[in-house]
């Protein structure tokens, strides 16, 4: 599944819900955790529940990011996907920090009868990142988020323009993405106003290789989705590569060569990889 661009969205506000679902984000996370006042809570999650089931075919993957689940997490999956008759693609589970963590709210969903509902676990913590290998790996996840501010503030980091005391949590996250065969997505950018800043740091994290990155508000997807969809000369490079590699296949030889590049496995996988992309920009 190609995931860009997710949407977060107060999960207290049905007029909010219903609008980021009409926008182009591959994914809207209608979020009962820290866009939430506490007293608000079990407003909001009637609100998610009703919203989830008065939807008609949306367009974007729905999530829904609960609370910790040892808090009242639990009570958020009950209400959002045990009394649903139209339960959410997926759940972000907040401050993940390893696999039992993940085990807790995947039997939950497996007693619900819900076990198709993808985890994505939201790494943000010291704790979390040292352990985000085993937590990409478990059972039911499908992709790995990273929350730069509770981290930063976590280690007590300086934050800096150039991020470069986030650079190895971002590494190491798509490193167990990586390793475990699941997504990775990008914390968010908290600057509303500054599109460069937004469209600069979203083409980095391309380069380090997250497949998708965290939106606060609706502006900011079309930003984040330009900078994950390849552009024309790298689908040209892929499409090549990937009839190369059907050719040899045929031919029954193993290697081959794009405009003089030697063709290997890894090359074929960033190549499907940027026409998953293409496709999913409607790009070609």
């Amino acid at each position: 599944m190609v995931r860009r661009s997710l949407l977060y969205t107060p999960g207290d506000d049905r007029d909010m819900l219903e609008t980021a679902v009409e926008t182009d984000a591959d994914a809207v996370i209608f979020d009962l955790e820290d866009a939430v006042a506490p007293d608000a809570r079990d407003d909001a999650r009637e609100t998610v529940r009703a919203t989830l089931d008065d939807l008609d075919d949306p367009g974007p993957e729905l999530c829904v990011r609960i609370n910790p689940y040892d808090r009242c997490g639990r009570d958020d999956v009950d209400a959002v996907v045990g009394d649903t008759g139209t339960p959410p693609d997926s759940i972000v589970l907040p401050k993940a920090e390893g696999a039992a963590d993940v085990a807790q709210l995947r039997d939950h969903l497996v007693d619900l009868g819900a076990d198709d509902i993808d985890v994505i676990p939201l790494v943000e913590t010291a704790a979390g990142i040292v352990a985000v290998e085993e937590t990409a790996a478990a059972p039911g996840v499908d992709a790995v988020a990273y929350g730069d501010q509770d981290y930063t503030a976590d280690v007590g980091a300086t934050v800096t323009d150039e991020k470069t005391e986030s650079l190895y949590a971002r590494q190491r996250v798509v490193a167990a993405a990586g390793a475990a065969g699941v997504g990775a997505l990008d914390t968010v950018y908290t600057d509303i106003e500054d599109r460069e800043g937004l469209r600069e740091q979203t083409q980095r994290v391309v380069e380090f290789g997250f497949d998708g990155k965290l939106a606060i508000h609706p502006d900011q997807v079309p930003v984040i989705n330009e900078a994950f969809t390849p552009d024309a000369e790298s689908i040209e490079w892929a499409e090549r590569v990937v009839e190369g590699q059907r050719a040899a296949e045929t031919d029954g030889t193993g290697v081959f060569t794009v405009d003089g590049q030697m063709i290997d496995p890894p090359l074929v996988e960033r190549a499907e990889r940027i026409l998953d992309r293409a496709d999913a920009a409607d790009a070609r």
